[in-house]
């Protein structure tokens, strides 16, 4: 099977973050050993891609962002390492992409790998150490994860997942980042288990999927901590059991009203902001866990008193992601069975055209769940 593919493409670069996204004509991508090319149907908008938009995470310029995707497989490398996936093919991608050769991706910890670090993370780059995307002009342009806010991308084949039928091409693109990154969370950070509490604080995109996997797992008591009450009250419609707004009332005293003194046996902290790494912290039991997911906006620090933390046995276990190759294909299934409603948590949905107006909004705090920006508007 073969498919047509035009020589350039829409893409939405980065080359000031004064200036701001601005949607060009480029280089289509073309997939390299290993890989595959998507053309794609829709590419989520993360909160962490703003630290980059707004230049407090350094990241070379100018660059595509873009890390969650789905799409249709229209091209795949030679040896893609994927004999399951083929031209036609309608997938996820996630994005965190593991070289799947290194020692941690060997050991199956893709959330670690090195590669994906210090090339894509830091570098933009895959992983023979260049990128795929070039201007007209044939200069480089970066490539942040997949680079999916484009018509097309390249994604190496350990990062994809075939969709099944009746999976939504649009919303589907948050499987690969929001519904994985909070799977991750549940499933290796916080290692929920049927009855236990759990708190989540800031339930955005990512936290919205937290509270719809921990009550998959089995939570016995769901806690939804914000400060906007129409997100406490998507919280409340996805799962939680309770809601409380950390604006209007103290977090702490709330939950332990909610969980008879004790605290949450988990807080998830999905923000990556010292006040809600606080927030999250004092919510947890004694030998509870608190696991933060948020990236916080270049360098930032939280503090945690020492003898409390020692005294009551807490542990602190960071998340990034999930284990992509083992664990995308799960999200996948359960969005399959109806356990994860992706399509609820899309509440705002843009041209490519409008990507610049989306983030801003997002910025904001006015996106409720995860917008998307579909390439069919």
């Amino acid at each position: 099977m073969t498919i047509e593919i035009p020589e350039l493409m829409k893409a939405a670069v980065l080359r000031d973050p004064a200036a701001g996204l601005r949607v060009e004509e480029i280089r289509t991508p073309r997939p390299k050993e290993g890989e595959v090319l998507v053309k794609v149907s829709a590419c989520g908008m993360c909160h962490s891609d703003l630290h980059v938009l707004g230049g407090a995470i350094a990241f070379p310029m100018p660059c595509v962002l873009g890390h969650e995707v789905a799409g249709e497989v229209v091209e795949v490398g030679p040896h893609h390492g994927q004999p399951t996936v083929a031209v036609g093919d309608r997938v996820a991608g996630a994005f965190l992409m593991p070289c799947g050769r290194c020692e941690s991706c060997a050991a199956g910890r893709d959330d670690l790998c090195v590669p994906f670090f210090t090339m894509n993370r830091l570098r933009g780059r895959l992983y023979d150490d260049t990128t795929r995307l070039f201007d007209v002009d044939g200069s480089p342009i970066w490539m942040y994860s997949m680079g999916g806010l484009a018509q097309y991308c390249v994604i190496p084949s350990t990062s994809v997942t075939v969709l099944p039928d009746g999976i939504d091409p649009v919303a589907g693109a948050i499987l690969g980042c929001a519904a994985m990154t909070a799977y991750g969370a549940v499933r290796h950070g916080g290692d929920v288990r049927f009855g236990d509490s759990v708190a989540v604080v800031a339930t955005g995109g990512v936290g919205s999927n937290v509270i719809q996997i921990a009550r998959a797992f089995g939570a016995s008591q769901i806690i939804a901590i914000d400060i906007a009450d129409d997100k406490l009250d998507d919280a409340m419609r996805l799962g939680a059991t309770a809601a409380v707004n950390s604006a209007t009332s103290d977090a702490r005293t709330e939950v332990l009203a909610l969980t008879g003194g004790r605290g949450v046996d988990v807080a998830f902290e999905v923000l990556g902001r010292p006040e809600t790494w606080t927030t999250a912290l004092t919510v947890v039991r004694d030998g509870g866990r608190m696991v933060p997911i948020g990236l916080g906006a270049g360098v930032q620090t939280a503090g945690v008193e020492i003898n409390q933390t020692v005294r009551r046995s807490q542990s602190i276990v960071g998340s990034y992601g999930a284990r992509t190759r083992h664990d995308l294909p799960r999200v996948v299934d359960m969005a399959a069975k109806g356990q994860i409603d992706y399509r609820g948590i899309v509440s705002r949905r843009f041209a490519l055209e409008d990507v610049a107006e989306g983030y801003a909004l997002l910025r904001h705090g006015e996106i409720r769940g995860r917008a998307v920006i579909d390439m069919s508007l």
